[in-house]
């Protein structure tokens, strides 16, 4: 009896001891981020993918010319490339073959059935023939509907007679990084390529124009896939896949695509009117940097330092001055140049907005009405070492530089007309505050400290009274080539 006994105890013990085991280490809830772990793709991919196209494009080149035709003016070279770049290299013909017509393929897609594609401009730029194929084999010619150079989108339109298959914009805002995400195009041609990855980074500037606000991508993309679009899990459109840094030519899991909200703006405007309205506001802008932000008795470095305001602009009407901090645009705080380019690029034209600043330590608050961003002439830089003088030497010693008067024998050797006030920059030390900063021989101060300069002295009595102030530097307002910039310089000790 006590072997079964004890059998029976085992048996009862082991029961318990199950039960025991099947309770006491009960699985976690599985974390929000597992369960949005896609297990496939296959049905997103089912449903977008006929709404994505190849763009075809014909361009007539010349046989001296290795450039690469389309890209936006000022687009980066070196290793951030476009898409599409290297595809039209390896086709351009050499300098002995003569000349002909190119033929190369981007990515696009469908964001309106009656036939409304998306794609980049420098896939389309100068082209002589635009087509779009799908899927499914089909072939249209395309119309230009209008493009975007400084956001580097355009609109084409087929008449395909009949309802095409179509995608809807997403909200790029609402995209976290480490979010799924999947582009779809046509990389080195190969039509309907699908890879997916995640979000990686958020408001990435490459260069590429002056609205960078690029989400970065781990997804593999290559040449061919410009104008793509990239997809959240929910098949709506959160970007436009522009550029991939690549220091090979191939993907290495660093790409960039034009959010969707922004995209959605561009593409709406140029769908009406063939071109994009941008608010302008008049000024030219700097960062505030940690020096700045010293030399100005601000508390942190944030904002948008103006360097210039242009005559009979908004900003000059509002009152706004060289020397201002915008901290605030619209009820929207400042923190950096982009900030403020896109919000006021994104204002309706003729509305008046609120904007902050800090002028001579004390916060005001100017409105102005915006006006319609024109396109404004660059001016060459012109820089020419003079012999410094005795006094201004001495002077400025602490800011590791020497200037001299701005005469007549000096405005002419510079090119520099009768209204420019200020004095030259004659000489800079090395290894100091004004070579650290840039400056160089041929450079013009016109105020320091916000304070006008017209001789030497004035820029010692400048740098004096900072130093009984106890400020660590002094913000020199520089010009070279007709263009305005603030520089904080570190004083070195007495």
């Amino acid at each position: 009896m006590e072997p079964r006994l004890g059998r029976r105890t085992l048996s009862a013990a082991g029961l318990f001891l199950a039960g025991t085991l099947a309770v006491a280490p009960a699985m976690a809830p599985m974390p929000a981020w597992a369960r949005a772990t896609p297990e496939s793709f296959a049905d997103l991919v089912e449903q977008v993918n006929p709404a994505v196209v190849q763009v075809v494009v014909e361009k007539r080149v010349a046989a001296s010319s290795k450039s690469v035709p389309g890209l936006p003016e000022g687009f980066p070279d070196g290793q951030f490339r476009d898409f599409f770049e290297r595809y039209f290299r390896d086709q351009m013909p050499g300098p002995s073959e003569p000349r002909g017509e190119m033929g190369a393929l981007g990515s696009g897609f469908v964001i309106d059935p009656s036939g409304i594609i998306v794609t980049n401009n420098h896939v389309i730029s100068d082209a002589d023939e635009i087509s779009v194929r799908f899927k499914d084999g089909e072939e249209y010619a395309a119309e230009l509907v209008g493009a975007d150079d400084k956001t580097d989108l355009a609109v084409l339109h087929v008449d395909a007679k009949k309802v095409l298959p179509a995608v809807a914009w997403g909200n790029s805002d609402g995209v976290r990084v480490g979010d799924w995400v999947m582009a779809v195009g046509n990389p080195f041609g190969l039509g309907g390529t699908v890879t997916a990855g995640i979000v990686s980074a958020r408001g990435r500037e490459i260069g590429a124009g002056p609205y960078d606000d690029f989400i970065q991508i781990d997804a593999p993309i290559n040449t061919g896939n410009s104008g793509g679009p990239l997809f959240n899990t929910e098949g709506a459109v959160v970007g436009v896949n522009t550029a991939i840094y690549s220091p090979n030519g191939g993907s290495i899991g660093i790409g960039f695509a034009i959010p969707s909200d922004m995209a959605a703006t561009v593409v709406a405007q140029l769908r009406e009117s063939g071109s994009v309205e941008r608010g302008w506001l008049g000024v030219m802008i700097q960062p505030v940097t940690p020096e700045i932000a010293e030399s100005l008795g601000l508390e942190k470095a944030a904002g948008a330092l103006i360097t210039e305001v242009t005559a009979d602009s908004p900003a000059s009407k509002s009152g706004l001055r060289r020397g201002d901090v915008i901290l605030s645009y619209d009820g929207k705080a400042i923190s950096t140049l982009r900030d403020l380019t896109r919000a006021v690029a994104d204002t309706t034209v003729d509305t008046r907005v609120s904007i902050q600043i800090v002028r001579d330590n004390a916060a005001r608050t100017v409105n102005a009405r915006i006006g319609a961003l024109e396109t404004e002439p660059k001016v060459a830089a012109n820089a020419e070492k003079l012999e410094p003088t005795a006094e201004a030497a001495t002077a400025l010693a602490r800011l590791g530089l020497s200037v001299a008067p701005l005469n007549a024998e000096v405005r002419a050797r510079l090119g520099i007309d009768g209204k420019t006030r200020g004095v030259v920059v004659a000489e800079v030390d090395d290894g100091k505050g004004a070579a650290e900063k840039g400056l160089r021989p041929g450079d013009i101060i016109t105020s320091v400290n916000q304070k006008a300069v017209d001789s030497p002295g004035d820029v010692a009595k400048e740098v004096e009274d900072a130093s009984k102030n106890q400020r660590k530097a002094v913000l020199l307002l520089v010009e070279r080539g007709g263009e305005q910039r603030f520089v904080a310089v570190e004083l070195a000790d007495a």
